[in-house]
């Protein structure tokens, strides 16, 4: 596989859908001009509400989602693979799927994804989240097989969680994703440890645009999108919380090499874990 051009956009998304695309659109257009070939935006990327209300009265379902319908419209003019880190769309049961969607050069969607976790917190700053209120969870991971690599689709707080980027490398990911709203309390505190980290024990890219600055509903979240080597490096990063984009080589070729070096996949074995109080005392 053949390296190519990977963009992240740094968006701060409002309550206005038409406002959030015209303001990805020119960033996409303009990374896209810098020779970006993939480009990924942040989770909820279509809208920011806080209100549970105020959310299912903007958005509509996937096949009407006008930022979407946009997306997959400028994927096709630019020739670009667009991953929409997530949106905000109906889900069909009276909650709402917080989806990712790939799309590929001819404007056609390739691969979707429901996030899986739920942002369920208290944060010491008196923050308090509950997405499981709104949204319903996805159930399975998925992996598009694009031309150039094979890329594991995952949204913001699964970065806590290395089963899925793990799963994803076994079954030969090379790239793997973490578009994120991610709060700025829990940005500075873990947001580079956590992209560096799945990138380092599973020897992969790692691409992760992020929401950044004062939100519109009033949430901060932290930015810094970047893009993670397989050995750990952060190769690309918007250092601050304004919109905006970056570029970086992604060379399919530094996966394999990461994975011989330290072939921490081929290494894993099975095993189990015994409570100390279920063991017999060995003598000396």
């Amino acid at each position: 596989m053949t390296s190519f051009t990977a963009a992240c956009i740094q968006l701060r998304s409002g309550k206005t859908i038409s406002d959030n695309a015209d303001a990805a659109e020119d960033l996409i257009r303009a990374a896209a001009k810098d020779g970006a070939q993939f480009v990924q935006t942040p989770e909820m990327s279509n809208v920011l509400v806080r209100s549970r209300e105020e959310l299912l009265e903007r958005i509509s379902d996937a096949g009407d989602d006008k930022f979407l319908k946009r997306a997959r419209a400028l994927a096709a003019e630019l020739g670009i693979y667009l991953h929409l880190g997530s949106l905000a769309v109906l889900a069909g049961n009276g909650k709402v799927a917080n989806r990712a969607f790939l799309i590929g050069p001819d404007g056609k969607i390739l691969a979707t994804y429901d996030k899986i976790h739920m942002f369920d917190v208290d944060l010491p700053n008196g923050e308090s989240w509950r997405e499981s209120a709104t949204y319903e969870p996805g159930t399975q991971t998925v992996i598009a097989d694009l031309p150039f690599a094979k890329v594991g689709m995952a949204v913001c707080y699964d970065i806590r969680f290395p089963a899925i980027f793990r799963t994803q490398a076994r079954q030969g990911a090379q790239v793997l994703t973490g578009p994120a709203a991610f709060t700025r309390q829990t940005g500075q505190a873990h947001w580079h440890v956590l992209q560096r980290s799945r990138a380092i024990e599973n020897g992969a890219y790692v691409i992760s645009a992020a929401q950044g600055g004062t939100h519109e509903d009033g949430r901060e979240t932290y930015g810094h999108s970047l893009i993670v080597d397989p050995w750990g490096a952060v190769i690309a990063e918007i250092d601050n919380d304004d919109p905006g984009y970056v570029l970086a080589e992604i060379d399919p070729q530094k996966v394999a090499d990461a994975r011989a070096r330290i072939p921490a996949i081929a290494n894993e074995r099975d095993f189990v874990c015994c409570h100390a109080d279920g063991l017999k005392e060995i003598s000396a």
